[in-house]
């Protein structure tokens, strides 16, 4: 009976009544109440952590590209509708569509989207082609291969204007080392500057002098990726150093090639240090006839020296549609070359 009395006045704990129980868990579950309420609030804290951090170390980014990128390309968009002048920045007028309609109907934007077609063809199709050479000379083993690298990235590393005046002295007219190169072959000097074809190829050849070596290291490191089984079973078939490059690397190479092909595509849409520099005091203009205005060019022609700034919000938005098209067609051959392999 006294036994069974000591029960009734002293019921069984919650460790006492389930075997296995660690001790610690039961001593926690009663007394202050606090090991338990700690418990709960890190879980929440944590659940809270894991789903907030992501975004907090993400947001900086956002916060950056918001303010210097997404809302000057608004504000460019809304000055495109206004007639908006650099001298009268408070005076603003809606004119709709009418910059556009204007810039369509000007000989001008046809000139410069010309001009931007036809250097970035003469830039770019060379520019890749000695890249690519150049990656497969460096693809295999040299001597000093880390030199050569650096060397090949020296270009880039140069300041637009560094690399631009030193060609301007190379096609001078008078005493340019391009003019006596051609006058020891018998050919007559060239007026690099204001020839039509003479400026657009000098301009060309700044652009594929800074950006050769730049797109080879990107070969170089999708050709270290190709696996040596391919060019091992190429060989094996008697494939030639030669075969074995159209065979096995170019095929292998296709995505990297498509990247640079766009990747230098909205470079030579975007040109505007070189050609600018170039010209000297007529840069802006594109030489004295426009024969080598880009619509970088002309849009900073149209904005900070006529001071008409929404015709040149016009051209950058017309300029960054044509961007977008270029990622239209790059992603629709990334499709089609997926499907294809």
């Amino acid at each position: 009976m006294s036994s069974s009395k000591q029960a009734l006045a002293h019921p069984a704990s919650s460790a006492e009544a389930a075997p296995g129980t660690p001790p610690g868990a039961a001593r926690g579950a009663h007394g202050r109440g606090g090991p338990a309420g700690a418990d709960s609030w890190r879980s929440r804290l944590y659940r809270w952590d894991m789903k907030a951090s992501p975004y907090a170390f993400i947001a900086p980014f956002f916060l950056l590209f918001g303010a210097f990128s997404l809302v000057p390309l608004l504000y460019t968009a809304w000055y495109s509708l206004h007639d908006v002048q650099l001298s009268a920045l408070d005076h603003q007028t809606w004119a709709g569509l009418d910059n556009y309609e204007n810039l369509l109907s000007s000989d001008f934007f046809w000139n410069a989207l010309r001009n931007t077609l036809t250097i970035g063809v003469i830039s770019t199709v060379p520019q890749l082609l000695a890249a690519i050479g150049l990656a497969h000379l460096l693809n295999y083993k040299l001597r000093g291969s880390t030199a050569w690298r650096v060397v090949m990235l020296t270009p880039y590393a140069t300041s637009v204007a560094a690399a631009t005046l030193v060609f301007t002295l190379l096609y001078s007219w008078d005493g340019g080392m391009v003019n006596w190169v051609l006058h020891f072959f018998g050919v007559y000097p060239v007026n690099w500057r204001e020839s039509d074809w003479g400026s657009q190829f000098a301009v060309s050849s700044i652009v594929i002098w800074r950006w050769t070596g730049y797109n080879a290291l990107i070969y170089l490191a999708a050709m270290q990726a190709i696996p040596a089984d391919l060019y091992e079973s190429a060989a094996i078939d008697g494939a030639n150093r030669w075969q074995q490059f159209r065979h096995v690397t170019i095929p292998q190479l296709r995505p990297t090639i498509l990247f640079t092909v766009v990747v230098s595509t909205i470079g030579a849409t975007q040109l505007f240090g070189e050609p600018l520099l170039f010209g000297g005091v007529s840069g802006s203009k594109g030489g004295s006839e426009h024969q080598y205005q880009t619509l970088g060019l002309y849009m900073y022609d149209q904005g900070w020296i006529i001071g008409n700034l929404g015709k040149a919000s016009a051209i950058a938005w017309t300029m960054f549609l044509i961007l977008l098209l270029v990622a239209a067609v790059n992603l629709l051959l990334t499709r089609r070359l997926r499907k294809s392999q």
